[in-house]
């Protein structure tokens, strides 16, 4: 299995192998205590082989809560302070929150408060989406509070990508439809290369009958994952509806919806983006300021320039769109 298809299976959380994982890293945990809960120095290699597991089972399903309550405690029997911040700054990542958030925390011991503080920050914003709903849905305050940060979240992060994409799935089945629109493009923006949020939006577009957005999205996520073949698939049964005399194939989007689609997308990526060209300077290689934009951490905006000009035919642009890809499923 390659770099590439390793990131797609792990875009997914694998709730087996985490429930698998954190199992072992228990069994570990438990032959490293003695009778009175205490680390026994004779058997702490167990307690190392229990952290290893503890790692891999948040690695493999970040959503269930029990994998990262799992690894901090492990790391509190380690005694392990860096090991229980980092864990935190992980799962604030997951969360959309800013990992800096926690130097307010200096000073404060985490072996003796580091459980507490991830509790509260998991019954405060549940990884399941189905809890989160339960406790957003019940209070108009809560969901509307959720809405606006929700523009102000960084979610470059893939899990924090998944992991939101999924809650606002529900706000989708809630009967909320343009709600669910604006913060898909959002996600998007922050991380294009999530096929499984483009799938669902594709969906949302195809059921509104707005089959030009819909395949347009269908195609990204295609792009983005080529074994899933929306798409082709969104194409047929289009072909499939057609009535009439003669059966006329559905045309897809004209290079012009395309481009306008994908300058779109650009914006919402970097809204406060500068063009070079503002300052009065020529840009004689439209690939220089893809460059630009890579070289200053900008890879969400210059994924999509890369791809609106490899559309607008521009020599050199897909190789750079496909390196883009690699990169950001690799990280």
């Amino acid at each position: 299995m390659s770099k590439l298809d390793i990131s797609d299976s792990l875009q997914h959380p694998r709730r087996s192998l985490g429930d698998r994982h954190r199992s072992q890293s228990e069994k570990y945990v438990s032959l490293a205590l003695d009778a009175n809960g205490v680390v026994d120095p004779d058997r702490s290699v167990n307690l190392e082989w229990g952290e290893q597991s503890a790692r891999q089972a948040v690695l493999y399903d970040f959503t269930n809560p029990e994998n990262w309550k799992n690894l901090v405690r492990v790391k509190v029997l380690l005694g392990d302070t860096i090991g229980i911040r980092s864990a935190l700054e992980d799962l604030f990542a997951v969360l959309g929150r800013k990992p800096e958030h926690l130097i307010q925390l200096d000073g404060i011991d985490f072996l003796t408060s580091g459980a507490l503080l991830l509790d509260a920050s998991l019954d405060a914003d549940p990884l399941d989406p189905d809890h989160w709903w339960k406790l957003v849905s019940v209070s108009e305050s809560l969901l509307a509070d959720f809405l606006d940060r929700a523009g102000k979240l960084d979610l470059r992060d893939r899990r924090a990508n998944v992991l939101f994409s999924r809650r606002i799935e529900r706000i989708r089945d809630s009967g909320d439809e343009e709600q669910f629109l604006r913060l898909s493009r959002l996600i998007l923006a922050q991380r294009p290369s999530n096929h499984e949020a483009w799938t669902s939006l594709g969906r949302m577009h195809e059921r509104r009958m707005e089959y030009s957005d819909a395949w347009l999205c269908y195609d990204q996520a295609q792009v983005c994952f080529p074994s899933n073949p929306v798409r082709d698939e969104f194409k047929v049964r289009m072909e499939n509806e057609i009535d009439g005399v003669e059966k006329t194939a559905w045309t897809s989007p004209g290079v012009k919806q395309r481009v306008d689609f994908l300058r779109k997308m650009e914006d919402m990526a970097t809204p406060e983006y500068t063009e070079l060209t503002e300052m009065g300077e020529s840009v004689d290689d439209p690939l220089l300021e893809v460059q630009e934009l890579i070289n200053s951490g900008r890879v969400s905006e210059a994924f999509f320039m890369s791809r609106r000009m490899a559309t607008q035919g521009v020599e050199g642009a897909l190789e750079i769109h496909e390196g883009l890809r690699g990169r950001m499923e690799g990280e």
